[in-house]
């Protein structure tokens, strides 16, 4: 072997991550614990009547809102917490897609990845609720599967438009 290059060789640390796998492993821990999160949402400690018991005080006292007319608001709070989670949910899909299947062109933003983010998004929302409708304190419904599915597929759409602009 030749003098530089098993100097070369000397000098590699073969402990150590490359760039790429290190931005793959970074891109794959971000959305494995964004699971966690939407899986400890899912349980009972999260439930509209849990939340409603921190919810409606912070509401009354800020706004001063009664209980009667606090209900609206809490679905609205509700399902917004489910457009914005699916939507983070489905950039991290992508994110760790991008970074685990790169293209070939060194495009940023390609259909098939974000064909499987919103795949994923919609595998993970049909858990949840089927996760959700055994749970007593809990319903799944489809319309919050649609709903995140329909937040990814939004989410996508930024990613491509804000990529196309850049």
């Amino acid at each position: 072997m030749p003098r530089s290059f098993r100097q070369g060789l000397d000098t590699v640390n073969p402990n150590r991550l490359t760039t790429h796998r290190h931005q793959v492993l970074k891109a794959w821990i971000a959305l494995i614990l964004w699971l966690i999160v939407i899986a400890i949402e899912s349980t009972t400690y999260l439930s509209s009547q849990n939340t409603s018991h921190f919810l409606y005080p912070l509401m009354h006292f800020l706004f001063g809102i009664d209980e009667a007319g606090f209900e609206p608001y809490h679905v609205f709070i509700r399902k917004s917490g489910h457009v914005f989670g699916y939507g983070l949910l489905s950039i991290l899909l992508f994110r760790a897609w991008r970074e685990t299947l790169p293209a070939s062109t060194g495009t940023k933003w390609t259909f098939r990845w974000a064909n499987i983010a919103v795949l994923g998004t919609c595998l993970v929302a049909s858990l949840d609720e089927w996760h959700q409708s055994v749970l007593p304190t809990r319903t799944g419904t489809v319309h919050d599967v649609i709903l995140d599915t329909c937040a990814g597929m939004v989410a996508q759409l930024a990613l491509f438009l804000c990529y196309r602009w850049a």
